[in-house]
């Protein structure tokens, strides 16, 4: 990892945070309006043992959820990848699926399952995180080039073979760029369902406390928090891409 790796990304930050002070000193908007970055250390120095434990909450089972959509979404998409039928059933389901607004889908789940906190919690995160998995999967299947399969087969290889040795390779890239969107879509799926039912539980949970109670400076410092968790965890996803697909980085050109 290179200084310039490290730097740009944290010069971003403090810039967007200058600007969002800035605005809000610009507006004179008081911080029961809009919290400005300066009203957040007070925030986490007052309920920092909240954030840890409510923090952890999110995390983990943002995690689990998005373990699972990996899981499923790699076995989808190889099934609509090696299988046209199976593209030309599925494809309609799951698009019509994900254009259902995951808000309305989260009272139905809290319903089906009362009680069950961190099952449907997961099942959200699952939910909302898994198409974009399946489907570059199967994008990267489906457009893998005839002649690989052709003249591998003719040498005598396997179907397992061909699939181990270039199919799957094939699809990193694009599925490595669909778990950094799922990342982000399971933070919200997580948060969705510690918003809606109330089981006082999550980051979610906090953000609504905050609400209820009109401490807006304590809603913005789980919002930020929140997103620092997301960039971490996107970074994760970016180490392990360069680690299992680095070769199909490109090099700049400037």
């Amino acid at each position: 990892m290179t200084v310039r790796s490290i730097f740009v990304p944290v010069a971003a930050i403090v810039i967007f945070g200058l600007l969002w002070e800035l605005l809000v000193w610009a507006n004179g908007w008081p911080n029961y309006v809009m919290a400005s970055p300066s009203d957040l250390p007070p925030a986490y120095s007052r309920y920092w043992e909240l954030f840890i434990v409510m923090g952890w909450q999110t995390l983990w089972r943002t995690v689990v959820g998005l373990m699972l959509a990996i899981v499923f979404g790699v076995l989808l998409g190889m099934v609509m990848g090696f299988s046209r039928t199976m593209r030309d059933a599925l494809y309609p389901l799951l698009v019509g699926f994900n254009a259902i607004p995951k808000a309305t889908v989260v009272p139905i789940v809290a319903l089906l399952f009362v009680g069950d906190h961190n099952f449907n919690t997961i099942l959200i995160a699952f939910m909302i995180s898994f198409f974009p998995i399946a489907v570059s999967v199967s994008i990267g299947l489906s457009t893998l080039e005839p002649e690989y399969r052709d003249i591998l087969a003719s040498l005598g290889a396997s179907k397992t073979t061909i699939f181990w040795k270039i199919a799957l390779p094939k699809t990193l890239p694009e599925f490595f760029g669909a778990l950094k969107v799922a990342v982000t879509l399971a933070f919200i799926g997580t948060n969705l369902m510690e918003i809606v039912s109330p089981h006082g539980r999550g980051l979610g949970a906090l953000f609504d406390s905050g609400k209820t109670n009109s401490d807006y400076p304590l809603m913005f410092a789980v919002l930020i928090a929140l997103a620092l968790m997301g960039i971490v965890l996107y970074y994760v996803v970016v180490v392990l891409e360069k680690i299992f697909a680095g070769w199909a980085e490109r090099s700049p050109t400037y």
